[in-house]
């Protein structure tokens, strides 16, 4: 496929990629790099929008992808997310977008994030896909156990990452299809070690608050 005068495209093919587009739509010149390709749905979004506000691509995966576009603003890499030695090379100037969507699991999204956290500007965005569970859940549309959990604690590391980061990041979510995370970068601080949160649900006090709990009168 290649981009030019005459390709249009829609940015609105589902609600996960009219969700990114939309928050980066008015960003000019835009340097954007990715970190899974696949059938390329989220490049495209992204080489329209390298292409309307004059922008540049890096697309990494470890499969080869270079025969999905032709097109003068992508640079396609065909390598691991983490062969930082050799993708840093490719990373001319500091980035506005990092778009994490390779090998979905806690403790790699967090070793990614953390090390090309370095070359996002103040004020860029981080998109991390896969972060909801809902699809997967028993009974539900996409019902899968493995990737129930994964998305979980996928979502649970990144909000342990939020939790001593605070006055770094602002965090949202989208929970359209198989959800996103939204981190902004809000100053050039370096990124604090994800911080565990204690969960008071089964607590013994709580328990026994849930057990002894008097019933509502109607």
């Amino acid at each position: 496929m290649k981009f030019g005068k005459k390709k249009i495209y829609k940015p609105n093919k589902s609600k996960k990629i009219r969700f990114i587009y939309d928050n980066i739509k008015k960003i000019k010149n835009p340097n954007i790099i990715e970190f899974g390709v696949r059938k390329g749905v989220s490049t495209e979004m992204f080489l329209y929008l390298c292409n309307k506000n004059k922008g540049k691509l890096l697309s990494v995966d470890i499969i080869n992808c270079k025969k999905l576009f032709t097109d003068k603003n992508w640079i396609f890499l065909e390598s691991r997310d983490d062969n930082f030695t050799y993708i840093k090379n490719y990373i001319k100037k500091k980035l506005d977008v990092i778009y994490i969507d390779s090998y979905h699991e806690p403790s790699h999204v967090k070793k990614i994030l953390f090390y090309y956290y370095r070359f996002l500007k103040t004020n860029g965005i981080i998109f991390i896909d896969d972060i909801s569970w809902l699809p997967y859940a028993k009974g539900s549309y996409r019902d899968n156990e493995f990737n129930e959990i994964i998305n979980r604690n996928t979502f649970n590391k990144i909000v342990e990452i939020y939790s001593n980061n605070m006055n770094n990041i602002n965090l949202e979510f989208s929970f359209n299809d198989s959800g996103t995370a939204k981190i902004k970068k809000l100053n050039n601080k370096k990124l604090l070690e994800p911080k565990k949160i204690h969960n008071r649900v089964y607590s013994f006090k709580n328990i026994l608050k849930t057990l002894y709990r008097p019933k509502p009168a109607y």
